[in-house]
C-alpha cells in the first residue's frame, strides 16, 4: 500500500505538497490559487488542491508535517481564514521549525546521497522554538535571552538523518527607530538587509529579485563594507549605511527621477551581499569540509552570488534548491516526515519541479467557451498535433507567444510550462515585452532558455542550469545577436533544457533551431507585474487578451486574437 505524506508551509509564500512513497506527486503555491503575490497563512486552498490532484482524502494520509515562521504551536485557530484540517483530525500532525524545513527541502531534493546544507534567509524560527539545536555550535549565546531568530544555519545530511552543525541567531528589533534602514525582522541578516534595500528602492520587500536586476546599471558610488565578517559570523554595519539610505523611493516616478542613486544602492548591496555569502560558505567549508553542498533559504535565489560560489574555492558540487524561499517549506516538511519520522532512506528523484496538476483538453475547451461567453468575443483557435512545429514557426516569424504545458512549475521561475517566449534576436523585444505584455519596469532583463548541449556554444561556462538560478556570461560574438536575453553587464540567467524532464519545451527549442539556426529562446514567466504566474487555462486566455501577446499555446491548442 502506498504511503502518502502531506507537507504544508504556513509562512509567507505558503504552499502544500504531497509525497507518494517518497516522491512529490503534486505541489502548489498559495499565490497561484488566490492570485495574491506571496500569499501565505492558512492553507485550505492548497491542501484541497493537492488532495484533489492526488485523488485521495485526508484519511489516506499517513502523516501531516507543517512549518511556519514565528509559531511552533500551529493550530487552526491561530490563522485568519479557514484551514483544511480541524482540531479532531485523526492523522498525526507534526510541526517543525523554519530552517529545519528549508534544510530538509535542500537535502531531499538534491542529487546527493550525502551532503552539507547551508540555509540563509531573512529570519527563521525564534531560538526557543528551534528543534535542531542539539549538538550544534551556536555563537553569541548571550543574545539568546532576548527575542532571537535564525539567520543562517549549517547542517549535515548522511542520507537519512539531518544534523545541525552550526546555527547563528540575531536579535529582533522590529520597532527600532534609530536606524534609517530598518530590517524587517532580524537585526543582523543578509536576507533582511537585501529585503530592506528592496523596500528602499521599490517601496516593498517583496521585490528583492528586482534589486539583482537593477545592480548592473549602478556605478560604484559607495564602497564601504555593509557587513562585518569576523569569526564566522555576519553582522550588518549600520554606521556605514545610515548616511546613505536617506531618500527612499515614494513611487515609481520618484524611482525613475533618481534612477542613478537607486541603481548605485543596488550595486552596493548586491556586491556586499555576494561577499557575505561567499564568506559564510568559505568559513563553513573550512570547518566542515564536504564535496557536496546543498543550499536553501530565500538568499539562495540570488543567481549572481551563486555564480560567485561556483567560481570560488571550497565547493566542488553545489545544488541550489529551486524553490528555496518559503514556498519550499512544504517540501522540507514532507521529507522530514519521510526520513526523520518514518525512517526511510534517500529516494532517487528525477530533478523535475513540475508539480502542478495538468488540465485536460475538455477543461481547456470549457475555458475557451467560458471566455467567449463572458466577454462576447470570438476566439481563433484550433487543436493540432503539429502545435510544436507551428509554435516554432510563430516564434521564428517574430511573434511573442505564451506557452502553457502540463503541470505548472513549483517555485518562482517559469521553466517552460508557464512561459512567455520570443526570438531573442528581435530588435527591441525586451522593451516590448516589459512595456506591452508584462507592464513592468524597463530595466528588467529576461532569461535565455537553451538546449543543454548548446549551452557551451553561447555561454562562457556552459554549465547545466535547469532551474534558472545561476548566471553565465554570454560569449562576445553572440552578445549583439541575442540582445533580448543579455543584461547590461553581459550576463544571462540561463536555463538549460533537456528532453528527459521537459520534452515539449525541448522539442520547441529544437524546432526553432531548425528554422533559425539558434537554439535559444527568450523565456520569462507567464504573468504581469504584481501578478502570480498563471495556473489555469482561463487565466492564460485572459492574459492573452489583456496585452500584446500574439498567440497562446495551451497543450495542443493554438489560440490567437
Amino acid at each position: 500500500m502506498s504511503v502518502y505524506i502531506l507537507g504544508t508551509g504556513l509562512s509567507h509564500d505558503g504552499s502544500t505538497c504531497i509525497l507518494k512513497d517518497g516522491e512529490v506527486i503534486v505541489a502548489i503555491e498559495k499565490e497561484r490559487l488566490t492570485r495574491l503575490k506571496h500569499d501565505g497563512g492558512n492553507d485550505y486552498l492548497t491542501v484541497k488542491y493537492c488532495l484533489d490532484a492526488a485523488g485521495i482524502a485526508v484519511d489516506d494520509l499517513a502523516l501531516i508535517v507543517q512549518a511556519a515562521n514565528f509559531e511552533i504551536d500551529i493550530s487552526p485557530a491561530k490563522y485568519s481564514g479557514k484551514r483544511y484540517f480541524d482540531e479532531d483530525i485523526q492523522v498525526p500532525v507534526v510541526t517543525i521549525s523554519h530552517h529545519m524545513a528549508h534544510a530538509w527541502s535542500a537535502a531531499a531534493m538534491s542529487p546527493f546521497d550525502t551532503c552539507n546544507i547551508m540555509v540563509i534567509d531573512g529570519a527563521g524560527s525564534p531560538y526557543h522554538q528551534c528543534k535542531d539545536l542539539e549538538g550544534a555550535y551556536i555563537p553569541g549565546e548571550a543574545l539568546i535571552n532576548g527575542m532571537c531568530c535564525e539567520k543562517d544555519s549549517f547542517y549535515h545530511f548522511d542520507g537519512q538523518k539531518l544534523m545541525a552543525l552550526h546555527k547563528d541567531f540575531s536579535e529582533m528589533r522590529l520597532y527600532d527607530n534609530k536606524n534609517a534602514l530598518k530590517l524587517p525582522t532580524n537585526y543582523h541578516s543578509i536576507g533582511g538587509l537585501y529585503s530592506a534595500a528592496s523596500r528602499y528602492c521599490f517601496g516593498n520587500m517583496d521585490d528583492a529579485g528586482k534589486l539583482m536586476g537593477l545592480a548592473p546599471y549602478g556605478k560604484q558610488v559607495y564602497d564601504k563594507p555593509l557587513f562585518k565578517l569576523e569569526q564566522g559570523r555576519v553582522e550588518v554595519l549600520y554606521e556605514n549605511l545610515n548616511a546613505v539610505f536617506t531618500s527612499p523611493a515614494k513611487n515609481y516616478e520618484a524611482f525613475k527621477a533618481n534612477f542613478s542613486h537607486y541603481a548605485a544602492i543596488a550595486r552596493w548591496v548586491q556586491k556586499e551581499t555576494e561577499k557575505a555569502i561567499c564568506y559564510l560558505f568559505s568559513e563553513r567549508a573550512i570547518e566542515y569540509p564536504h564535496q557536496n553542498m546543498a543550499y536553501a533559504g530565500g538568499v539562495a535565489l540570488n543567481a549572481v552570488a551563486n555564480r560567485k560560489l561556483l567560481n570560488g574555492p571550497g565547493i566542488k558540487n553545489l545544488y541550489m534548491q529551486p524553490a528555496s524561499g518559503d514556498n519550499g517549506l512544504a517540501l522540507g516538511c514532507a521529507y522530514y516526515g519521510w526520513y526523520a519520522i518514518l525512517g526511510n532512506k534517500k529516494v532517487p528523484l528525477s530533478g523535475t519541479s513540475f508539480f502542478g496538476k495538468a488540465y485536460p483538453a475538455l477543461q481547456i475547451k470549457e475555458a475557451i467557451d467560458f471566455y467567449q461567453n463572458q466577454h462576447a468575443v470570438k476566439l481563433n483557435y484550433k487543436q493540432t498535433g503539429e502545435y510544436i512545429k507551428e509554435a516554432a514557426a510563430l516564434l521564428a516569424s517574430g511573434k511573442v507567444i505564451a506557452w502553457f504545458q502540463k503541470g505548472a512549475e513549483f517555485g518562482p521561475r517559469a521553466l517552460g510550462h508557464r512561459s512567455i517566449l520570443a526570438d531573442p534576436r528581435l530588435p527591441g523585444v525586451q522593451l516590448h515585452i516589459n512595456q506591452n505584455i508584462k507592464f513592468r519596469e524597463d530595466f528588467r532583463p529576461f532569461a535565455p532558455a537553451v538546449l543543454k548541449e548548446d549551452a557551451p556554444v553561447y555561454f562562457e561556462h556552459g554549465d547545466e542550469s535547469p532551474y534558472m538560478i545561476l548566471i553565465d556570461h554570454i560569449k562576445p560574438q553572440w552578445r549583439e545577436q541575442l540582445s533580448g536575453v543579455v543584461h547590461t553587464d553581459g550576463t544571462c540567467r540561463v536555463q538549460t533544457v533537456t528532453p528527459d524532464w521537459n520534452p515539449e519545451f525541448y522539442g520547441l527549442l529544437t524546432a526553432f533551431k531548425a528554422l533559425t539556426g539558434i537554439g535559444v529562446l527568450l523565456n520569462t514567466s507567464f504573468n504581469k507585474k504584481g501578478m502570480p504566474i498563471v495556473e489555469t487555462p482561463f487565466e492564460a486566455i485572459n492574459m492573452l487578451f489583456d496585452g500584446a501577446l500574439d498567440a497562446l499555446i495551451i497543450e495542443d491548442f493554438i489560440i490567437s486574437k
